[in-house]
């Protein structure tokens, strides 16, 4: 899809627009995630490489889950005005950071946590019962990634002594060479979606639901993250390619907590 441009680029955008208006439901949940002892942590470069290539496994299963329901909705007409695959499609990316991490098997790999795999229940089934709950959650995943992305980029890959691009492939947005106008497009577009005041509340609670779903994870993270330590979490399930879901407790913690890492990060970047 090609980018253009649009009168509702310079719609002023007010408090009783979608867009402000999911960003007021959310504020407790912002200021929670800004100042837990994790994202704390990640700012100062504190992420190690199993934990990174846990986050690249569970934003994938995340990623494949919202982009399957809205490529299957795309003509729904909530969905239409927030549909952008070219631009903001992450797939792709993350495919190619995996097989860099993991190499050509890597589907084989592919370790996510219940609470993964919760998240990914419930994009699938908004998206065959109800797909316009679905702008909440791309709002909160894209925007966020797109406002965050360069500079948790950025903190990766210092972090992990990365030399090059390599394996930071989902922090970059190509088809965006103006992240701060296009967020602004995409704000304007979601506004002008049509809601009742029944389906506009409950577009707000799915926008909760989604933050919320991660701070739970930031939660069990510290209660657990000590687990980690000497641990070999990411070990070849290629005997097993069959089961894409480990249940261990300590996986399950650390990959939650990566995932919450990269969401939280849009606490950081006001969108």
């Amino acid at each position: 899809m090609e980018l253009k441009s649009s009168r509702r680029d310079d719609t002023k955008i007010t408090d009783s627009d979608l867009s402000e208006q999911i960003k007021a439901v959310t504020k407790d949940s912002h200021i929670r995630a800004e100042n837990t002892e994790l994202m704390l942590s990640y700012q100062k470069g504190e992420i190690t490489l199993p934990q990174y290539q846990l986050l690249l496994c569970s934003l994938y299963e995340v990623y494949r889950a919202l982009e399957d329901e809205l490529d299957r909705s795309a003509s729904h007409p909530s969905v239409v005005p927030i549909y952008f695959p070219q631009e903001l499609g992450r797939l792709e990316a993350l495919e190619e950071d995996l097989e860099h991490f993991f190499g050509p098997h890597w589907r084989k790999r592919i370790t996510v946590p219940a609470a993964t795999q919760r998240y990914v229940q419930r994009l699938r089934e908004i998206g065959k019962q109800n797909p316009r709950l679905l702008v909440a959650h791309a709002y909160t995943r894209y925007l966020g990634d797109l406002s965050g992305g360069q500079v948790l980029g950025r903190i990766t890959q210092k972090s992990l002594g990365l030399s090059n691009q390599e394996g930071l492939s989902f922090f970059s947005f190509p088809g965006v060479p103006s992240p701060n106008r296009f967020k602004q497009l995409y704000r304007s577009r979601m506004n002008s979606i049509e809601l009742t005041k029944e389906e506009r509340q409950e577009l707000l609670n799915e926008a909760v639901l989604a933050f919320e779903a991660n701070i739970e994870m930031f939660d069990d993270l510290q209660k657990m993250l000590s687990l980690t330590k000497g641990t070999d979490v990411l070990k070849d399930t290629s005997t097993t390619a069959n089961q894409k879901t480990l249940y261990n407790p300590v996986l399950q913690f650390t990959a939650g907590v990566c995932v919450a890492l990269a969401t939280i990060g849009m606490g950081m970047y006001a969108f």
